[in-house]
Order: C-alpha cells, then structure tokens, then sequence
C-alpha cells in the first residue's frame, strides 16, 4: 500500500501560499493537467477572495491569474452548497471580461476565460465527478456546426468558435471514489483527502507534497491553518444545528396544523353529514363529504404548514430570500404573516 502523508486543505492553500510567485508551480501543475497543456502563469490578478469579505470567509476563495497566452483563469473553491451557484459561475466569468476590457477597445481584445470550480457539494444533478462545458453553435436544420472562416482562424490564432467563448470545469470533489485513474485525478484525490500518495506523478503534484505538508509551515501558519479548521467546523456546525431545529419546527407545525384542521373539519363533517341525510342516503352523503374534507384539509394543512414555516424560519433570522424560495410565499405575503403572529 502506497503511503500518503497530511498536507494543509487546497482552499487555504490558495488563500494563504499559492499566491506566492515562489508557489506558483503547485497551481500550474494542476491547471496543466486539467486543460490537457503545459500551462505557465504569468501573475496573480485581484479577485473577490483577495478582498477578504467576511461573509465569503470560510465559505470559499477564488485566485485570478493570467497564464502566458493572454487568457484568464478563475479557480474557485466553494464549500456550502449555493442553490444558483451556476448564476454565479455565469457572473464571474462575466465580470472578469468587462473588467479587462477598457473603454475604446475593439472586441477583437476581449480576453477569454476560464473558470474553474472546486466545489463541496452537491450541485445540480450528475453522477461524475469532472464535468467541462463550453459554447458551440449547431445548425437547426442542416445540423452542422458552426465553424471560424479561414481569416478569423489567423486573425484570432483560434481553431473552433468555442475557443473564443468562455469555458467551465466543474469538480465535485465529494463524487470522487478516491480511485485515481490518471494524473488528474490525483489532484482530485488531494482536493477530497488533503493528502498526496508518494506514487502520484502528476505535474505539481511533488512540489505540492513538498510546499503543504503542514509540519513544515511556519508556527504562525501552523496556527492559523488550525484557527481555519476550527472555524470551518463551527459553520458546519451552526449550519447543521439550524437545520435539526428547522426541521424540528416544520414538524411540530404539521402536528398541530393537522391535528385542529382534523378536529374543527370533523366536526363540521358531522353536522354537515347530518343535514343532508335528511334528503340523501347517509352512505352517499358521508362519501361525496369525505372526499370534501380531505380535500379541504390537504389544501388547509398545506396553507397552514406554510404559514407555520414562515414564522419557524423567521424566528431562525432565515433571509426572506431563502424564506420565499422554501415557502413559495411573495415578500408581501411572508411579511405579512410575520406581522399578524408577532
């Protein structure tokens, strides 16, 4: 069995050293084997991480650098699951091209990107763990793809029209088996386990297990690295503590919603039931009103657990944002709801 040995976590890693030019072979040798080239950066540009917000503080980081032919490459590691995480992709690659565009240039000078994303979580639906998306054009009649004439091909020094548009790589790093079939997926083993094999080849990969191993980081570092982990334990913890007790109340809401929209609809059934036996066989009438009521009470219980929600999720300091996309109540209505229960 192949020993493998500790290293530091990949997203401090960016936040903390590869920033560094002496560190730059560490990122190099994992973009290199990504994008199937022998890639060289050429520096570090400013990124939101590097800002230090505290709301994206241990949530996720992000290095901009620009590589030796002139194209930009986002690399972002996510750790909480976003629910329009994709919107985010689109906007940063978005914001990286407008910013590198000034004012008077033609847009035969808009730099291409690339945006890679090491995400934590479950995003969107796929079983794989590596997924690459880029742009092309097919015809809708004919079927053909839609190619660059000859004089772009030299103009640009591009082959393919999804050359010119920006392009995505996503890693879920939690879908990886741990197997690594190729020197990729030995950078994915080292995202998932923060741990390097003394077998793995890939490019970088040495000069990582060299640069990260924990007991040769300065005092200093050794200690915020483990100020870092306890921090991400006590998000992690908060996150989970929130969602048992959501949990907790939504249920408790359904029990008591349920249990008074059965005891006040019963009852109206009976007197109900009483009156029109007096004109209908009572077996007709109590099965044409049992269908009433149970439709009555699925369509009030599921108002009122709504309703119950609201109040749950706002006692919590849940945003409305997140409040209307869980209840699918408008603003006007969740902050109507919280006025009337106060």
């Amino acid at each position: 069995m192949w020993s493998s040995k500790r290293l530091i976590r990949f997203d401090w890693a960016m936040k903390r050293l590869l920033r560094n030019k002496a560190n730059f072979g560490i990122l190099e040798g994992f973009l290199s084997e990504l994008l199937k080239t022998d890639l060289t950066i050429v520096e570090i540009l400013d990124s939101e991480s590097n800002k230090d917000h505290e709301k994206d503080k241990y949530n996720r980081v992000d290095i901009l650098v620009k590589d030796d032919q002139g194209e930009l490459i986002i690399v972002e590691v996510q750790n909480d699951k976003e629910y329009d995480y994709f919107q985010r992709m689109l906007y940063g690659v978005s914001k990286a091209i407008v910013e590198h565009m000034y004012e008077g240039w033609s847009y035969a000078k808009v730099k291409r990107v690339i945006a890679v994303n090491v995400v934590y979580f479950d995003l969107g639906q796929g079983e794989d763990y590596l997924y690459h998306g880029s742009t092309s054009f097919e015809g809708m009649h004919k079927k053909d793809t839609l190619g660059l004439s000859q004089h772009q091909i030299e103009t640009f020094k591009v082959e393919l029209v999804k050359d010119v548009f920006p392009e995505y790589y996503i890693i879920k790093v939690n879908n990886f088996d741990d197997n690594a079939r190729d020197t990729l997926d030995e950078w994915v083993y080292f995202f998932k386990n923060s741990a390097i094999k003394s077998n793995f080849s890939a490019k970088g990969i040495k000069e990582a297990a060299r640069k990260l191993d924990i007991m040769k980081l300065p005092e200093k570092d050794q200690l915020a690295y483990k100020r870092y982990l306890s921090d991400l334990r006590d998000e992690a913890s908060k996150a989970f503590t929130i969602r048992i007790d959501t949990d907790i109340l939504i249920k408790e809401a359904e029990d008591k919603v349920r249990a008074e929209t059965e005891t006040r609809v019963r009852a109206e059934t009976e007197t109900k039931v009483r009156a029109e036996t007096e004109t209908r066989v009572r077996a007709e009438t109590e099965t044409r009103v049992r269908a009433e009521t149970e439709t009555k009470v699925r369509a009030e219980t599921e108002t009122k657990i709504r309703t119950q929600m609201v109040i749950a999720l706002a006692k919590l300091n849940i945003s409305t944002q997140d409040i209307m996309q869980a209840t699918q109540h408008s603003e006007a209505e969740i902050q109507e709801i919280i006025k009337n229960n106060k």
